[in-house]
């Protein structure tokens, strides 16, 4: 003979799904504000500003992490420097959770301060580097820093284990830069970062990024920038603006299958801003 369940052993399995539906609830929300909360705390952290100089063009894109509950720590930033070159800078933190959006908020709070004191890429990134390891976090940050003249267009570089940044000139060049980068920030103390000079000639573009913009499940890395690479290329030789290459080259970001943030830094050039020459006194004959 089959025993015939009972009412109160219905009612008592309809309370425990009716907890366990409440518990997976209270959870979800919880996850659910704390990637609200990153979020907000890394949009708070992105600068409102890009510096204007006269010939010099900046762009920027950012989007956010898009699968599941992931929230990276992926940072760009542009600053007006005391001695007059602009500070650029882009970098990703290790990890995908509101620890990381905080750590790129000291990250990035700690490269203005500590350009106040000296504005050296290499320097700059080994004094940041040993600062950060004051702080006992268990993260580390991959980093570009640039110095640019934006009077003359030289630009400096050092980078602490991010992926290289691309460049292009109106005469059709265009390649990536392949510079002497160091270890991430945050790992070890007392490393060295070797400094690189370039020249941004007029009309010409260096695009800064992160690797969720060229590298996931559907793209390696280097088919990724050989894209970024090309696209500044034709933006060189066509002339267009930052803001349509930034655009074109975060695009990209949506073909490469990632689950982690994506920026983009586009710095342009008018060439150097030297004064016209003098006007030349015009002899009247009768």
């Amino acid at each position: 003979m089959f025993r015939k369940r009972s009412t109160d052993d219905g009612d008592e399995l309809l309370a425990r799904l009716g907890s366990l539906t409440a518990q997976a609830r209270e959870r979800a929300e919880q996850q659910r504000s704390q990637v609200e909360l990153a979020i907000a705390l890394q949009r708070g952290m992105l600068p409102r500003d890009l510096p204007s100089r006269p010939g010099l063009h900046l762009a920027v894109r950012y989007a956010p992490a898009n699968q599941g509950l992931n929230v990276g720590g992926d940072w760009y930033d542009a600053f007006a420097m005391p001695d007059g070159k602009i500070g650029l800078t882009i970098g990703d933190v290790q990890g995908h959770n509101i620890e990381a959006a905080a750590f790129m908020g000291q990250v990035r709070a700690a490269l203005r301060a500590l350009a106040s004191v000296t504005s050296e890429p290499g320097e700059l990134l080994a004094r940041t580097n040993d600062l950060l390891l004051t702080l006992g976090s268990d993260l580390f940050a991959t980093c570009t820093f640039l110095r640019l003249d934006p009077v003359t267009g030289v630009l400096e570089s050092a980078r602490a284990g991010h992926i290289p940044f691309v460049w292009a000139t109106a005469d059709g060049k265009s390649g990536v830069v392949h510079d002497m980068g160091g270890p991430p920030l945050g790992i070890q103390p007392g490393m060295d970062y070797r400094v690189t000079r370039h020249r941004l000639s007029t009309g010409g573009v260096f695009v800064l990024l992160t690797d969720g913009v060229v590298e996931g499940p559907s793209l390696h890395v280097e088919d990724g920038l050989a894209q970024v690479v090309r696209l500044a290329g034709i933006a060189a030789v066509a002339g267009l603006k930052v803001h349509a290459l930034a655009a074109a080259v975060i695009k990209g970001a949506d073909h490469v299958g990632h689950d982690d943030d994506a920026a983009v830094l586009v710095v342009g050039h008018d060439g150097p801003n030297t004064p016209p020459p003098p006007a030349q006194p015009r002899v009247i004959r009768p």
